[in-house]
């Protein structure tokens, strides 16, 4: 794209355009919002245009979310191949380990798990001092409702006696995430994590991200809002995965006050130095384009390194299509059908989708439909079409390549007798 996809822009913008939206901290006395930048502006400039105050910004978030505006949609709590929607990726979810460590608990407990439940209840009533290894051990034996609740009772009870004690501690908060991520117990996850008695127990990311993931897989987006609200009042700091989760969220809520939130938090983070990945661009991009802030779009794009995924690939076409310009669309869908490209280079997808707004667009072009409908043909016949929309291939969580990289690094030969490792030694 380029500063010629800007000026068509500006020339092409109705009366919702961007001119016609305040910014979120603009008076209507304001003076306007300043122009978006060019396309490869360097980011320290733009970040520096924008110095928002923490205080501001909770003020902002709060209002969206008790304000009622915004909502939730189910129908995308499943991908197309009918398996749940989640973020995050299972290096980070961890749930089968957390399954495995479960049964490997009971199996080794020293008598049954109603005579552990009991013992700790009476050291609740005694008033006796909570171990560590007990609360480990009592919250991989949770198997119900009723036992998160005795569950709940030691946290507090716990945590009391060990709040001053942080140094090297071990991190419970993901331990009971992941334990209400298998029970369906988010209700009692967001409780707990929002509980002024429990500050600093829920000390790092991971148990936010975990939650904010669970309630998103369950279209609760507010709540997941209300989760990122928390984490933001807390002064946990944002990892990777957080802002991915929370553009995602925002994108979900699609509504100018989400629209904002989004902005403000990525520009928070550019001020900050941070890296925002490319999948959390992403969503904001679809965002700005759900919201008709196509010149925004265009900006947050500009900005993603190694724009040649199948989502980057099906965006660009969305902002071509919104900015008017259907020569250089059709240019685009050209030169991904018939550019001479090595067979050992992976052509790019186009969602079917996409493909029927980028028809309805050119409909009333006959020379430009006539093309159109050729290169479609051939796009089909070279499998370059998915039937996954753009809102699928968005929340489709990506293969985490970490734990194959670990297992392919392995020292295989012997470094004394430079023989092969029998597989039980080189696999442990």
């Amino acid at each position: 794209m380029g500063a010629a996809i800007l000026e068509h822009t500006k020339e092409n913008a109705g009366p919702g355009g961007y001119e016609q939206r305040k910014g979120w901290f603009q008076s209507a006395d304001s003076p306007a919002p300043p122009p978006v930048p060019a396309v490869g502006a360097a980011r320290n400039s733009m970040a520096a245009a924008f110095r928002i105050p923490k205080q501001v910004l909770l003020q902002a978030l709060r209002y969206f979310v008790y304000s009622g505006v915004g909502g939730s949609c189910f129908t995308c709590c499943r991908s197309p191949l009918g398996a749940k929607r989640y973020l995050l990726t299972d290096n980070i979810m961890k749930l089968k380990e957390f399954q495995h460590k479960k049964v490997a608990i009971a199996c080794n407990l020293p008598g049954s798990k109603e005579t552990y439940l009991r013992n700790l209840e009476e050291k609740l009533t005694q008033n006796k001092l909570i171990l560590k290894e007990e609360l480990r051990t009592l919250l991989h034996l949770c198997e119900s409702r009723g036992d998160v609740e005795l569950a709940k009772n030691v946290i507090y009870r716990y945590h009391a006696e060990n709040r001053n004690i942080t140094l090297g501690e071990y991190k419970f908060g993901p331990l009971f995430m992941r334990l209400c991520y298998e029970l369906d117990l988010e209700e009692s996850a967001v409780e707990l994590i929002k509980d002024q008695r429990l500050r600093g127990f829920f000390s790092d990311s991971t148990s936010f991200n975990i939650l904010m993931d669970i309630l998103f897989i369950k279209g609760k987006y507010k709540s997941a809002l209300e989760v990122l609200i928390e984490m933001k009042n807390q002064d946990v700091k944002f990892s990777k995965d957080t802002y991915v989760l929370a553009f995602a969220i925002c994108y979900k809520l699609n509504s100018p006050e989400s629209f904002k939130i989004c902005t403000t938090l990525r520009e928070e983070a550019l001020i900050k130095g941070e890296v925002l990945s490319r999948r959390a661009s992403c969503f904001a991009v679809a965002l700005a384009l759900n919201q008709n802030q196509v010149e925004k779009a265009i900006s947050i794009f500009s900005q993603i390194m190694k724009p040649e995924s199948i989502i980057c690939t099906n965006l660009k076409i969305m902002i071509h299509i919104q900015s008017n310009m259907l020569k250089t669309l059709i240019e685009i869908l050209t030169d991904a059908t018939e550019g001479n490209l090595s067979r050992f280079v992976k052509k790019h997808e186009f969602s079917e989708e996409v493909l029927t707004k980028v028809r309805e667009k050119v409909k009333d072009v006959p020379a430009l439909l006539a093309r159109f409908d050729e290169l479609y043909g051939k796009l089909h016949i070279n499998g370059q079409v998915t039937t996954y929309t753009l809102d699928a291939l968005l929340c489709h969580t990506p293969k985490d390549w970490k734990s194959h990289m670990v297992l392919s690094n392995k020292r295989t030969v012997s470094r004394r007798t430079f023989q092969p490792l029998s597989q039980s030694l080189w696999a442990e």
